[in-house]
């Protein structure tokens, strides 16, 4: 399955959808000791509810991935590589590697060198993804950032190496994809907040020194945007309630999307209710739930100069493609392109402010010599 996604640059809105499944998920009075605490003493009272939790054994995490990183197609969801196509637990689990696509692994997204492979730290789930062992062995324990990725690309630049080009620092460091920056951010806050009372004896360029608030300027100014950039997803919302069962804790940023805005953003004047927070203050805004491009013919294996169409069920949407990582295109739905050559293509739905889930596909095309193949 291939995973190339576009740069979002989406307003912070969760959907009506997210909320009320949202509610259905979190404890009764589970967040109530965070209630009316602002900025610095709001992370605190979060910290006195997210901190302690089961800790799982290194061998366990294997079995809990099964339940929180797989894909609607039965693969393991990662985060790292698009060429991934690994089936929780089987002979690719935890194997050597020579290359991208040949096995995938326990990362630490969070370097566990930050903290010196100490616990809980070291098996906590809420940053701890299954990635490809390659990927993941690039990548080291270098900081997240931006790069233009001059050191090391994986395929399709789904994530990047090299020098960082955000404001304030300059070193190495690791870019994941646009569609999951805002997972990671997620996780960072998680992180600055669940490890309130240690955080501030860890080493990592990302961090302060302190507790609070814990991630230098430059790191701290960069995952906000990011987080803003990338809003809360069902896949972080199920991964949420999945690792909860696991630890019996919760990760507050996703169970209240803009909750990072509170603590260490724009509105650590206002005071935090679990009780009626909406969407990080948006004062009730509707949010339109667009459907996902549908592809038709289906991916797979066509004929040279095959039309496909990208069709939308929402009425007025504007559907949004790239193709094998050119300039995205945007048209009324339905929109029509013809496939050449082996063709990837990242798709998603917007109808003004609100966007669908991304979506991918892979096309190849049949050699006219080669017969013996089905051609959908």
């Amino acid at each position: 399955m291939i995973q190339l996604v576009t740069k979002r640059t989406v307003c912070l809105l969760a959907t009506l959808l997210w909320c009320v499944g949202l509610t259905a998920q979190i404890p009764q009075d589970y967040y109530s000791a965070a209630k009316d605490k602002k900025g610095k003493a709001l992370k605190t009272a979060l910290y006195n509810i997210v901190s302690s939790h089961k800790a799982l054994s290194y061998d366990t995490l294997w079995e809990a991935f099964k339940k929180t990183d797989v894909r609607s197609d039965g693969k393991i969801w990662d985060m790292y590589s698009n060429v991934t196509n690994y089936t929780p637990g089987g002979p690719e689990q935890g194997k050597n590697y020579s290359g991208e696509g040949d096995s995938y692994n326990r990362e630490h997204s969070f370097p566990k060198s930050w903290f010196n492979d100490a616990k809980p730290m070291y098996t906590d789930l809420f940053h701890l993804y299954p990635t490809d062992g390659y990927v993941n062995n690039r990548r080291s324990n270098y900081p997240f950032g931006e790069t233009k990725g001059e050191t090391y690309k994986s395929s399709g630049g789904f994530s990047k190496l090299g020098s960082c080009t955000v404001a304030g620092y300059s070193g190495t460091v690791f870019e994941p994809a646009d569609e999951y920056k805002g997972d990671f951010a997620r996780t960072y806050f998680y992180m600055a907040t669940a490890y309130e009372d240690r955080i501030s004896s860890w080493s990592s360029p990302m961090l302060a020194g302190n507790k609070y608030p814990a991630y230098a300027d430059w790191a701290l100014t960069m995952l906000l945007r990011w987080a803003e950039e990338d809003p809360v997803s069902d896949k972080e919302i199920a991964r949420n309630n999945a690792v909860y069962e696991w630890q019996n804790n919760r990760n507050p940023y996703i169970d209240f999307p803009g909750l990072e805005q509170y603590v260490w953003g724009t509105k650590t004047e206002e005071a935090f209710d679990p009780d009626t927070y909406n969407s990080g203050g948006n004062g009730g805004s509707e949010t339109v739930e667009v459907t996902a491009p549908v592809f038709s013919p289906q991916p797979g294996l066509v004929a040279k100069g095959t039309e496909v169409t990208l069709s939308c069920a929402t009425e007025g949407a504007l559907v949004h493609y790239q193709l094998n990582g050119a300039s995205e295109v945007s048209a009324a739905a339905p929109a029509t392109f013809r496939v050449e050559t082996t063709t990837s293509v990242v798709a998603y739905a917007s109808l003004g402010d609100a966007r669908s889930e991304t979506v991918n596909a892979l096309y190849s095309v049949a050699e006219e010599a080669d017969q013996s193949e089905k051609i959908y």
